[in-house]
């Protein structure tokens, strides 16, 4: 198969030069019988996933048997109104397949404890059994087509690629160690940056254990700018390729180099595409390297209802709550974690460790204040927030409030990485 790349770093790529680049592949899959299509979920709206797969399905369908799974990971699956935004009225019900992480997957193979230790640099060394969605191998698929956004992440570095399948059609083992070892080998040492310790587990499953797939990528880099999402690079094929050049291009324009450490960040959180901490967290994630020691992030979470994506990684937050890393760590060791270990990586990556306050901006109605004080962040209520800091009026960056307030905006921390250089 083919390789297809576009890049625009300017301007974005028009929709009909998007549109050329899929007609090619387009082609070139027009002797499969069975395709499979598996974009990311809700939370990753602006990777322009969405519209890629729905002209994917309406000119495939002509053929092909064709069916979409988003790669939900732990996430909640995709409502019926998420998928409408999102895809689009011309993929039918019938077409979508949902991922159950906790019983849909089945064991591929084992990466061995040697490898993990030696990529941790000896910080765990567990063996990984490599677990991910049975209908990639036994519902008949002649070609699976992975379609999403490289991004910097907090866990893999640079989101997308193998994640798609590892994470978002992942098992409960692949998820809990992989993202347990990241978290071990330190946050800050994976954001942004290509190839980190989980990048490396996924590498090494894909590798061993999906050679057999007949699998094409679709990497995509975009932008927000005036709420106008760009689509700056556009990369297609079966290779690890596609991936490493979106990752290049991503580093330029999705990473925020800033002259000088903030007192304050504020963070927005879209209601529609963030509803609970898990991952909303992002803008704990994304904003970390920027604030400055003693100062505060705010976020304002006006979508925010629950703490996790599902009733055990819920239950799990507000019993343990945001707490430092030795002591998310010492709970670990105590086996509190047993089987739940992404749930510990979650804690130590949602903690600022004590170097500055997290304060969340909530609706009381859908999360109050002893919800939010008891898993160890401040409270503030939404409305009272934004009356002084408007995500409205606010500009991205640097702004001066009118009591001279020096305040740092971000307003879609899930669209890259704000870091001063030190």
């Amino acid at each position: 198969m083919d390789e297809l790349y576009k890049t625009n770093a300017k301007n974005g790529l028009s929709e009909k030069c998007i549109e050329e680049m899929l007609d090619v592949l387009i082609e070139q899959l027009k002797t499969a019988k069975k395709i499979l299509l598996i974009p990311p979920d809700y939370t990753r709206c602006y990777s322009y996933s969405g519209p890629i797969v729905a002209y994917l399905y309406k000119k495939l369908i002509a053929t092909s048997e064709v069916f979409v799974i988003p790669a939900l990971g732990t996430h909640m699956p995709m409502t019926k109104e998420e998928r409408l935004k999102m895809f689009g009225d011309g993929i039918p019900d019938s077409a979508y397949l949902i991922h159950r992480w906790q019983s849909d997957t089945i064991k591929i193979g084992t990466i061995p404890s040697s490898f993990i230790e030696k990529i941790s640099d000896g910080k765990y060394n567990h063996g990984i059994d490599v677990e991910t969605s049975h209908y990639l191998f036994d519902a008949g698929f002649d070609q699976i087509v992975s379609v999403g956004q490289v991004v910097p992440h907090e866990v893999v570095g640079m989101a997308n690629y193998s994640k798609n399948i590892f994470v978002g059609l992942g098992g409960r083992q692949m998820i809990n160690k992989s993202h347990f070892v990241s978290a071990l080998c330190g946050i800050e040492n994976a954001l942004g940056k290509v190839d980190t310790p989980a990048r490396m587990i996924f590498d090494y499953a894909q590798e061993h254990f999906l050679n057999t797939l007949p699998i094409t990528w679709i990497q995509t880099v975009t932008t927000l700018e005036d709420d106008v999402l760009k689509v700056h690079g556009v990369y297609i094929g079966p290779s690890r390729k596609p991936f490493e050049k979106a990752a290049e291009l991503a580093t330029d324009l999705n990473i925020v180099h800033v002259a000088k450490r903030a007192k304050k960040v504020v963070t927005y959180l879209n209601p529609e595409e963030l509803k609970t901490t898990w991952v909303g967290n992002k803008g704990v994630y994304r904003t970390r390297m920027i604030i400055a020691d003693g100062g505060e992030l705010m976020i304002l979470a006006p979508g925010v209802k629950d703490f996790g994506e599902n009733k055990e990684i819920d239950a799990l937050i507000r019993q343990y709550g945001y707490c430092d890393t030795p002591n998310v760590l010492k709970l670990y060791r105590d086996g509190k974690f047993e089987n739940q270990t992404m749930a510990a990586a979650h804690l130590m990556q949602g903690s600022s460790d004590g170097r500055f306050t997290i304060t969340y901006c909530t609706k009381p109605e859908y999360m109050s204040k002893e919800e939010i004080e008891s898993v160890h962040y401040q409270w503030m209520d939404y409305q009272s927030a934004t009356e002084r800091y408007n995500p409205q009026t606010m500009k991205e960056g640097w702004n001066i409030m009118e009591d001279g307030e020096e305040v740092y905006f971000v307003g879609t921390p899930a669209l890259g990485l704000w870091k001063v250089d030190e």
